[in-house]
C-alpha cells in the first residue's frame, strides 16, 4: 500500500496504534476528529487498537496517509472490515427473515420468544446492552435466556431487595440453572451454584467474592438504581463487577428517571467507552444540563448496538392503551395555610443566601410542600378510592409519605388495606402481594418508589390510583406497568389525583419537561418537546412561592370528591 506522498508515521504496539509524526495541519484535524487527544499535546499520539479505533483511523488514512509498515496497514483495514461487517451483522438480527439459534438448558414447556432471542444476539455482538423492553415483556426471561444462550455462566443478577425471591423462582422455573441468593451483606463462601441473585444493598459487601469469580454475565435489573454513577458504594461495586464481566446487560423500561443526560451513567456500566468522555458528552449531548438533541441520541445509541427498546405493539401485544386521568380534588386550606409563611421564608432565601444555604433551603421548601400538600389532600383522595372499590375495582393507591399513609389507613380501615412500601421487610411485601392477588383486600397501599418490576398484580387489578406525585415520570411509567402488562385483560386506568395548590402544580410542570426529554431517547417516534433549560424543579418551587400573595384568608374546605363517573366507549370501560 504505497502513496506519492505521507503526512506522518505510525507504528503498533501489541495494545495500540501509535502515530509517532505528523505535520502540523494534520495535527489539527486529527485532535478535531479524535477529540480525546489533548489539545495542547505533541506526538506521539497513542490509539487503542480495536476494531471501532481501526474503522476510524482508516477513514482518516484516506484522506491523510501515515508512512507505515506494511503489518500495521494490513491491521488496520483487517479490523475495519470486522467492524462493518460486525454492524452489518447487527442489521441482520432485526430482519424479518432472521432466525436465532434454539439451544438447551429450558425446563420442558419453556421457551424463548422471537423477540427475546434477538437481544439475547445482539448483546452477542455488543458485549454491553441497555434492553429497555417495556414493562411486561419478559425482560427477565431474556436475562436467563442470555445466561445459558452465551454459555455466560456463573451469571450475576443485581436487583431490588423485593424482587430478589421473584428472580429466583422465575430463573429456576424456567430454566436447569442453579440460583443463589445471599441474604446476608457480609460475604463468605458461595455455594456451587450457576447464577448468583443479588440486591443492590448486598453490593458493595460482596465486590471482592464476586470480581474473584470468572463471572460471564452481570445483568442489572431497573438500572436506573445506578443512575448517579459512582457517587455511591453500590456504583463503585457495580462499575468493578461490570470491568470483569464479559456480557453487560440492563435491564429496565424507564432507565431515564430524571433528565436525559442520566443515560451517561448508565451506559458507563455497560458500554463505558460508546459516549465517549463525560465532558465532551455534555458538550455536545447536553451543554445546558438537559439533552440538547434527545432523538439524535437515542438513534446513536441504537446505531451502536447498545440500546434495544420494543413495546407492545412491535412485539404483537396490542393491549389497550392506558388511560391516564388527571383530576383535581379539594384539599385541607387550613393544612396548607399552616405551611405558607415557612414557605415564603425558604423561597426568598433560596435567592438571597450563600451557595450552601440557598440549596438547603430549595430542598427544605421541596420537602414541606410536597409532604404538605399529600397531607391536605389525603382525605379527598381516600374518599375516591372508596367510592372505587366499593364500586367493585380493587385498587393500588400509591403515595409517599409515612402521614398520608396514616390517614388513608384510618380513612380505609375497614377495607382492610395491605401495605407496601419502604418500611417492609421483603417478607412483608411478599405476604401483601399475596393478599392482594388472592383477594382478601382490595387495597394496596404502595409507595411510588417500592415494587417496582414486580409480578402478578395485573391478575387481579387494573386501575392504579396516584395519591401523591413524583418528580420522576419514570417513577409514574413504573407504577402503571405493574398493572399494565402481560397477563392483565382489561384496559388500564391511572387516575392522577392533584390539588391546585401547593407542590403539585410546578410537580406537573416539570414532569411535562422531563417525560418529554426521555421519551425522545427511549422512544425516537415521539419528538421532543422545547423546554425552558433551567427551569429545575426547585427553582419552580421558588419562583411560586416568591410570586405568590400571601393570603388574606383561608377557606377551610372541606375535602370532597371529584366528578367521577364511568362511561362505555366501543366496549371499553373508562373512568372520567
Amino acid at each position: 500500500m504505497k502513496h506519492a506522498k505521507t503526512y506522518g508515521a505510525m507504528t503498533t504496539t501489541p495494545t495500540s496504534y501509535v502515530i509517532t509524526a505528523v505535520q502540523p495541519h494534520v495535527a489539527i484535524r486529527l485532535k478535531h476528529i479524535f477529540p480525546k487527544i489533548p489539545k495542547g499535546s505533541g506526538p506521539p499520539y497513542k490509539f487503542r487498537r480495536d476494531d471501532q479505533t481501526a474503522a476510524d483511523l482508516s477513514w482518516f488514512l484516506q484522506r491523510y496517509p501515515m508512512a507505515a509498515e506494511q503489518r500495521t496497514l494490513i491491521d488496520i483495514e483487517r479490523r475495519r472490515r470486522a467492524y462493518e461487517e460486525e454492524a452489518a451483522e447487527i442489521e441482520r438480527i432485526f430482519l424479518p427473515e432472521y432466525v436465532a439459534p434454539d439451544y438447551a438448558g429450558l425446563r420442558e414447556g419453556s421457551e424463548l420468544r422471537d423477540y427475546q432471542k434477538r437481544a439475547i444476539e445482539l448483546l452477542r455482538r455488543s458485549r454491553g446492552l441497555m434492553l429497555g423492553d417495556d414493562v411486561g415483556l419478559g425482560k427477565t426471561y431474556t436475562a436467563a435466556g442470555a445466561c445459558l444462550m452465551l454459555d455466560a455462566l456463573p451469571a450475576v443478577v443485581v436487583c431490588h431487595a423485593h424482587l430478589q425471591a421473584q428472580w429466583v423462582r422465575v430463573i429456576e422455573q424456567f430454566t436447569t440453572l442453579r440460583c443463589f441468593a445471599p441474604k446476608v451483606t457480609r460475604p463468605h463462601d458461595v455455594p456451587e451454584s450457576d447464577v448468583i441473585v443479588i440486591r443492590y444493598t448486598q453490593l458493595a459487601g460482596w465486590a471482592d467474592v464476586l470480581t474473584a469469580m470468572d463471572v460471564g454475565l452481570v445483568a442489572y435489573d431497573e438500572i436506573q438504581e445506578l443512575r448517579r454513577g459512582c457517587e455511591s458504594q453500590k456504583g463503585c461495586a457495580a462499575n468493578r463487577l461490570s470491568r470483569h464481566a464479559r456480557f453487560r446487560l440492563g435491564l429496565s423500561a424507564t432507565p431515564i428517571y430524571n433528565y436525559g443526560s442520566e443515560i451517561y451513567e448508565i451506559m458507563r456500566f455497560l458500554a463505558p467507552d460508546v459516549l465517549g468522555e463525560q465532558a465532551d458528552f455534555m458538550r455536545e449531548f447536553a451543554p445546558y444540563g438537559s439533552i440538547a438533541d434527545p432523538v439524535a441520541l437515542g438513534s446513536y445509541l441504537r446505531d451502536e448496538g447498545v440500546f434495544l427498546r420494543r413495546t407492545k405493539p412491535d412485539v404483537g401485544q396490542e393491549l389497550p392503551k392506558v388511560n391516564r386521568i388527571v383530576d383535581t380534588v379539594d384539599f385541607d386550606a387550613a393544612t396548607m395555610r399552616s405551611v405558607e409563611d415557612t414557605a415564603r421564608v425558604l423561597a426568598q432565601a433560596a435567592t438571597t443566601g450563600s451557595f450552601a444555604e440557598r440549596g438547603q433551603a430549595a430542598r427544605q421548601l421541596d420537602l414541606r410542600l410536597r409532604h404538605t400538600t399529600g397531607v391536605a389532600k389525603a382525605k379527598a383522595v381516600a374518599q375516591v378510592a372508596r367510592i372505587l372499590i366499593e364500586g367493585g375495582e380493587p385498587i393500588v393507591l400509591a403515595g409517599w409519605h409515612r402521614d398520608v399513609y396514616e390517614i388513608w389507613l384510618d380513612e380505609l380501615a375497614d377495607l382492610k388495606p395491605a401495605l407496601y412500601t419502604g418500611s417492609e421487610t421483603a417478607k412483608a411485601k411478599d405476604e401483601t402481594r399475596r393478599r392482594f392477588v388472592e383477594g382478601e383486600t382490595d387495597l394496596m397501599i404502595m409507595s411510588l418508589r417500592s415494587g417496582a418490576g414486580l409480578d402478578g398484580l395485573q391478575e387481579r387489578c387494573s386501575t392504579i390510583v396516584f395519591g401523591e406525585l413524583d418528580w420522576s415520570p419514570g417513577v409514574h411509567h413504573q407504577c402503571i406497568g405493574r398493572l399494565d402488562r402481560e397477563g392483565q385483560t382489561e384496559p388500564v386506568t391511572a387516575l392522577f389525583l392533584v390539588c391546585d395548590d401547593g407542590s403539585d402544580p410546578p410537580m406537573m410542570d416539570v414532569l411535562g419537561l422531563k417525560s418529554s426529554e426521555q421519551s425522545a431517547i427511549v422512544d425516537m417516534t415521539l419528538e421532543a418537546q422545547q423546554a425552558p433549560a433551567d427551569r429545575t424543579r426547585l427553582q419552580m418551587l421558588v419562583e411560586r412561592y416568591l410570586n405568590k400573595a400571601p393570603r388574606k384568608s383561608a377557606r377551610v374546605v372541606k375535602p370532597a370528591m371529584p366528578a367521577i363517573r364511568e362511561e362505555q366507549r366501543d366496549g371499553v370501560r373508562t373512568v372520567v
